[in-house]
């Protein structure tokens, strides 16, 4: 079957999912475009073929829809997956599934209510390439127990809207998604301090900020997030075992030897680092929806989750550095018992 998706949000995470769905992942077809902007919506939805719709409410009931694609504003993604939820149809949210740790549970209440898993949030790390292979690594036991988590996130610059928190909200939130799956181990704490500030950032921002974390088991991690470095967008994690590491691979690029020198080029934002992860996520989410199985990608407590470690990260910034408990609720059996 060719799989109708119905897209919440034509801002420019939508329009290029748009692309993506229309020109990129086969069995999948745009057929409706709502937007708070109804010109846009209906520009948009002109170019990929589409019906604008009034309101994402009327997207959800729409008969041409069989799926959603929620890529509106962060406080608007509560009452669109619910409403999706309530109508029975698959819903794709990109993060944050909802802006409080409240909105994320009435979700994942609806969910259970409802029987069966319809909700996939978008955190694309854990559809790269480089990740899936450490993450195969670890399930191994080859490098025993892991111990320690050494991370960056590096970005070459941020708009002056950018504020201190969030470096948890916005950026940590990925790590914190893909370290939960990669370890198979919750997070417990948080801690977040502030080294010398760069004279690079806009007077507002703590940057950069380096974030600790404790899993369950007693992992450390610790996270440096630095987004204003100037030379480019740059990833790194490293997990520490008891009998060896694994690290995730730089993207492969061509060295090139001029002027007495050797060096490779790096990348400067996260559209072209995870173009292929986004690919992969959506053509693993499409062909579910196709088959009528549940995702596979993170779930409804996934988002919850990765909202109250980033609300006990900034609440611990703005405590000066005082280490915070995430105090989660237990994990219902419905999303299985690891991460």
């Amino acid at each position: 079957m060719t799989v109708r998706v119905g897209v919440i949000g034509a801002g420019m995470i939508g329009q290029d999912h748009i692309r993506r769905l229309t020109e990129v992942v086969t069995g999948a077809t745009v057929t409706a475009v709502a937007d708070v902007d109804a010109g846009r919506a209906a520009e948009v939805a002109a170019r990929a073929g589409a019906t604008a719709l009034p309101s994402g409410a009327d997207l959800v009931v729409s008969p041409d829809v069989d799926a959603v694609l929620v890529t509106s504003w962060g406080p608007t993604h509560a009452e669109h997956v619910l409403n999706a939820i309530a109508a029975g149809k698959p819903v794709f949210c990109e993060k944050p599934l909802a802006t409080t740790a409240e909105d994320c549970l009435r979700i994942v209440e609806a969910e259970r209510a409802h029987g069966r898993r319809l909700v996939q949030v978008g955190f694309m790390r854990r559809f790269d390439a480089g990740y899936r292979q450490m993450k195969e690594v670890l399930s191994t036991g080859s490098l025993g127990a892991p111990l320690i988590v050494h991370c960056a996130h590096r970005n070459p610059t941020v708009p002056e809207s950018y504020h201190s928190a969030m470096a948890a909200q916005d950026t940590a939130v990925h790590e914190i998604d893909v370290l939960r799956w990669l370890l198979d181990d919750e997070i417990v704490s948080a801690q977040v301090v502030t080294p010398r500030a760069t004279s690079r950032r806009f007077a507002h921002l703590k940057d950069p900020q380096i974030m600790i974390f404790e899993t369950a088991s007693g992992v450390r991690i610790d996270l440096e997030v630095f987004v204003n470095c100037q030379y480019g967008y740059d990833i790194q994690c490293e997990v520490v075992g008891e009998d060896g590491l694994v690290r995730l691979p730089d993207p492969a690029a061509v060295g090139i030897r001029t002027a007495a020198r050797h060096g490779t080029g790096v990348l400067q934002d996260w559209k072209d680092r995870f173009a292929d992860a986004f690919d992969t996520e959506f053509r693993e989410w499409v062909a579910s929806v196709a088959a009528g199985t549940e995702p596979t990608g993170p779930s409804s407590w996934d988002g919850y989750a990765a909202t109250v470690i980033t609300d006990a990260a900034v609440r611990s910034l703005e405590a000066g550095g005082e280490t915070v408990t995430t105090d989660m609720k237990p994990r219902p059996a419905f999303y299985g018992d690891t991460a």
